[in-house]
């Protein structure tokens, strides 16, 4: 048995930035990759990454090296990132913490070799014949190496996907520390080698390696079939070896080593490697088999002039405590290399400890050719891993990624506005499906977040989560022949009559004027004037009712004093028109209130307006979406600095009549003067007339949510503009609603990025979002009792279980 101590024979001499001056006299680019998410890549998207890094690699000079290495490690997760004061942000907190999965750390390296020739002997001691001398000065071939390998780092950095960032000498020491200990924790010990197999500290290692042409089945590709989202009618891709990386569920790392060769020396060699392969073929099946293989990269060099000659090795390096264990993992392993008709080498005594030792990247220049299978560059990249763990943004709202269910913050409010113009949002969802559960997460964390709040909801939806915060909202229900105690008329003083306030005034008469038509210019001007002069006349208890009875009064001089036309302003269609709603008008009650009310909603973060008792009545539905407008005017808008959001629930009831759309489009409009958004909740985008107004309101929503539906996105895909991957994505949406982790899963899409995520809740936050049944009933009888819902919630839980 052999041990192997690092700090004895430690393999980096100098690091200078990102460069490694290796102790074999190698020198090392190294970088981090950032990958995109697992699941958001498209078939034509592989092939797009794939042209990248053969754009990027086929121009670099013969002798270098390249390593792509990834490292998949079994963690618990880390919830320190999540939020963890209020009541439902502790339950999440311990909800996920320590939560199982599968860690991904994907580098790139540059190697420029000692020697030249790439032409190792078959066993070489990376620990001997160390070179202790640092080049004092870069030298030419150094220098050339750097500027060749910029280059290539420059153009993939300019792709859209993916991206390289320098790794620092700490890291690189770091991860030379982590490879040579084993990836064990909280000690270091010494590479105990053996012909039994490879032992550190507390783990066993295996490799299994793709070392040559046989290896390989007929075809590689960029991606291939994933099968457990594909249905009959459509087909999700994923990168060719992704089941070796993130699906394999095991401590391991995956190494793609690639030699950079002399195109036409390779040409000879493979022609003459034909020749003697014809006159054997007879002698062997394999032989038969590898004249084949090489024949096809032969023509395949012959036929594109783009083609690049590689040498290149490709192993997977697992480990455990359990050494029984190992063979299981090999077992997986052989198994997913079946279904891509790959054949793995699994190597064992010195053969092992070879590729271990290997392909850590200071040593990559010493395999031998007997490790190495030659192809083209094409064909090599197909076995590049182009995928990683979905990324959690610094802030956000916290939604679970696909793969393990772990907590994911995504920031679709996106305040740099680095990818949309406008963080309006929508969400589609047919009834039962859960559309009011995922807005009710949303809409908590936003509130928890410190963004105000204004809903306008024809279902009761969010009467339970907001009863979670009693000191900071308010619910405004409409009763029958009650008013909601807003009073647009209503100035404290005459500061209060801005410009601003006499536009949204004016603004308000016209829509109760309106006979569907856009008011002119000259009609505005003259409802302003008309309203100045009311106010001017009228010292107090201003009011709707006040303001009719001036213009009654005075209808017979109105107009000539103020200079008005009466096809800009008919005192007698005014009265006429208003008649309805003072004295005994049918919808009088609705603005019998002097004494402006809106202070009550000043203070309060949460404003819920509940008008389901109204939700079919076409004329006071109207009416107080154009009060509340007027509130929301005068309190959420007043401090732009604030972040607010006004969602419309239950949007569909609304749009039922004329009016409501325009009146929303108006929200959309004025929303871009605020620090804000506005949120619509739709069954089907079938839904939003197909009319100007509508396509305005979509081009200004950016930020889309898709739950599930049985009845297809067909219609989704064509009014939003979704990409063929889009509509895929929402095509493989599968919920899981039995078993102990319930989820469901969800398509967002923020500007052009889009993914499947997961919504997976404590029981604490889905007692808190229910919204109707039996175990609602339950939740709001104890509510009822204690006038508490956070004790509500925990004694419903506690009965549960």
């Amino acid at each position: 048995m052999k041990k192997i101590n690092l700090s004895t024979y430690h393999p980096i001499l100098d690091i200078q930035d990102n460069l490694v001056f290796a102790s074999n006299g190698n020198v090392v680019l190294g970088y981090k990759v950032i990958l995109p998410e697992v699941y958001s890549l498209s078939e034509s998207d592989f092939d797009a990454l794939h042209g990248v890094w053969f754009q990027a690699f086929k121009s670099l000079p013969v002798g270098i090296i390249i390593q792509k290495q990834d490292v998949y490690t079994k963690k618990g997760f880390d919830a320190s990132p999540l939020p963890n004061e209020t009541f439902l942000q502790k339950a999440t907190y311990d909800y996920f913490k320590d939560r199982n999965y599968m860690d991904h750390e994907s580098y790139l390296y540059f190697i420029l070799p000692l020697d030249r020739s790439l032409n190792a002997a078959k066993y070489v001691n990376p620990f001997r014949n160390a070179n202790k001398a640092i080049p004092e000065k870069l030298n030419d071939r150094i220098a050339e190496f750097i500027q060749a390998t910029g280059d290539a780092t420059a153009y993939i950095n300019n792709s859209k996907e993916i991206a390289l960032t320098p790794l620092k000498a700490d890291s690189l020491l770091e991860l030379t520390s982590r490879y040579f200990n084993g990836f064990n924790k909280e000690f270091d010990t010494d590479i105990q080698l053996s012909k039994k197999g490879i032992a550190i500290g507390d783990h066993h290692f295996e490799v299994a390696s793709f070392n040559s042409e046989l290896c390989f089945g007929e075809a590689l590709q960029s991606s291939r079939i994933n099968e457990k989202f594909t249905a009959d009618d459509f087909s999700f891709h994923q990168g060719f070896i992704d089941g070796l990386g993130l699906h394999l569920q095991e401590n391991h790392v995956v190494n793609h080593i690639i030699y950079m060769d002399d195109k036409h020396k390779w040409r000879k060699l493979l022609d003459k490697k034909i020749e003697e392969l014809s006159k054997s073929s007879n002698f062997g099946t394999q032989n038969k088999v590898l004249l084949k293989k090489i024949r096809h990269i032969v023509d395949r060099i012959n036929e594109d002039e783009s083609s690049r000659i590689i040498r290149g090795h490709l192993n997977v390096i697992f480990w455990d405590e359990d050494p029984q264990r190992l063979s299981r993992v090999t077992s997986k392993i052989k198994s997913e290399c079946k279904e891509l008709d790959i054949i793995p080498y699994v190597p064992k005594g010195e053969e092992r400890k070879h590729y271990f030792l290997n392909s850590f990247p200071c040593f990559a220049s010493n395999f031998s050719n007997d490790d190495l299978y030659v192809t083209d560059l094409k064909h090599a990249l197909c076995l590049w891993i182009n995928n990683t763990n979905y990324r959690s943004d610094l802030t956000g709202v916290i939604f679970n990624d696909r793969q393990f269910n772990i907590p994911v913050l995504k920031d679709v409010w996106d305040e740099k506005k680095k990818r949309i113009k406008a963080r309006n949002f929508a969400i589609f969802a047919p009834t039962g499906e859960g559309k009011s559960f995922l807005a009710n997460n949303i809409l908590r964390q936003y509130f928890e977040s410190g963004v105000r709040l204004v809903i306008i909801d024809l279902g009761g939806s969010y009467t339970k989560f907001a009863k979670l915060y009693p000191d900071q909202h308010i619910i405004l229900r409409y009763r029958q022949g009650e008013n909601l105690g807003i009073n647009p008329f209503y100035i404290a003083g005459e500061s209060d009559l801005t410009p601003e306030r006499l536009e949204e005034l004016s603004v308000f008469i016209l829509e109760l004027l309106a006979d569907g038509k856009q008011a002119s210019k000259a009609k505005a001007v003259a409802v302003k004037k008309v309203l100045l002069q009311y106010y001017k006349k009228e010292q107090d208890q201003h009011s709707l009712s006040s303001l009719y009875h001036f213009v009654a009064t005075c209808k017979d001089t109105l107009l000539e004093e103020l200079g008005v036309r009466e096809e800009h302003f008919s005192p007698y269609e005014f009265l006429h028109i208003l008649s309805e709603y003072v004295d005994d008008g049918l919808y009088s009650f609705l603005f019998n209130t002097g004494e402006d009310q809106t202070y009550k909603i000043e203070d309060k973060r949460m404003i819920i307006f509940e008008l389901d008792e109204i939700k079919d009545n076409k004329e006071i539905l109207s009416v107080m979406l154009k009060l509340i407008k007027t509130a929301i005017q005068r309190t959420i808008w007043r401090n732009r600095s604030e972040k607010g959001i006004i969602l419309f629930d239950e949007f569909a009831k609304q749009l039922k009549f004329s009016g409501v759309l325009e009146s929303v489009e108006f929200y959309y409009q004025a929303i871009r003067k605020q620090n804000g958004a506005i949120g619509i909740i739709l069954q089907s985008i079938n839904q939003l007339p197909q009319n100007s107004t509508s396509a305005s309101i979509l081009e200004n929503t950016q930020v889309i949510y898709s739950l599930r539906n049985e009845k297809g996105y067909d219609q989704l895909q064509k009014r939003l503009n979704l990409s063929r991957h889009d509509l895929n994505q929402l095509r493989s949406i599968r919920n899981n609603l039995t078993g102990s982790r319930r989820y469901t899963e969800i398509f967002i899409k923020i500007g052009k990025e889009s993914n499947i995520f997961r919504l997976e809740v404590p029981p604490e936050v889905y007692a808190a979002y229910l919204t109707d049944g039996s175990e609602n009933e339950r939740i709001m009888r104890i509510y009822d009792r204690t006038n508490d819902m956070e004790q509500a919630i925990k004694e419903f839980i506690n009965t549960k279980t």
